[in-house]
């Protein structure tokens, strides 16, 4: 079970299969906070530089068991979580994650890791104060993605599993499974479900009613006007004093 967020800061994360519609929403969120002048930071999954290339290089290999795949994006995760994440929580920042935990829970449980020692991985990391799952038909988000892009990659199709020679129907099956794995922890981890059909401009009303009610009477890290040499550090601001967040 993950920690409760003793920490100033709040944790918003948002997940979903891919084709959801949610890095459409977090980034629209992201857009909002800051216009309201609050001190926000954003993460996203597999965004380390500490293990970017040994990624690459496995991916471009074809290395990666379940296992190994699971145990990098750990090592992915803690690297932002301890010089990243936890840092700006504890300094009362907003942090927002376009993916969290729940992605290792879906994604290498559909892979055949044991769903406890999954969970157990990542026992060091925080329940966010609002986790968001952007649920949408298998088959729209299936569309979205393929009518995106012109060809799905070897990991992201879930070609390592075999299900299919198709990279399309493999696809579809391998999120067919996460989906499922999904559903399963809306009640787990108590993950709020959003209708990923709605129109861009519903999702994102209803989106920023639920931050607004975790953030009433909350203050939060003040923007000051000449920004301290942590928030430098972080990336909150750039050299000039101008906001990143």
């Amino acid at each position: 079970m993950l920690r409760k967020n003793t920490t100033p800061g709040k944790l918003i994360i948002v997940e979903g299969i891919d084709g959801s519609g949610k890095s459409t929403q977090i980034d629209l969120l992201y857009k909002w906070l800051q216009a309201q002048g609050r001190s926000v930071y954003f993460s996203e999954w597999n965004s380390s530089q500490l293990v970017k290339s040994t990624t690459k290089r496995a991916k471009k290999n074809k290395t990666f068991t379940p296992t190994t795949f699971s145990l990098l994006q750990a090592t992915d995760f803690a690297d932002r979580w301890e010089n990243r994440i936890l840092p700006l929580l504890k300094a009362g920042v907003i942090v927002l994650a376009d993916r969290y935990t729940f992605t290792a829970f879906g994604r290498d449980v559909a892979r055949g890791v044991d769903r406890v020692w999954v969970r157990n991985l990542y026992s060091f990391a925080m329940q966010p104060d609002i986790a968001l799952f952007f649920r949408v038909p298998l088959d729209v988000a299936v569309k979205r993605i393929t009518s995106a892009r012109a060809s799905l990659k070897y990991y992201e199709a879930g070609m390592d599993l075999k299900l299919s020679e198709s990279r399309i129907e493999s696809f579809h099956l391998f999120q067919e499974r996460i989906l499922n794995e999904y559903d399963q922890m809306v009640d787990e981890f108590g993950l709020t479900v959003i209708d990923g059909t709605l129109t861009v401009q519903a999702q994102q009303r209803l989106m920023r009613e639920i931050v607004r009610k975790e953030l009433e009477g909350w203050e939060g890290l003040p923007i000051p006007d000449a920004p301290p040499k942590t928030l430098l550090k972080y990336g909150i601001y750039d050299e000039k004093g101008g906001a990143n967040v």
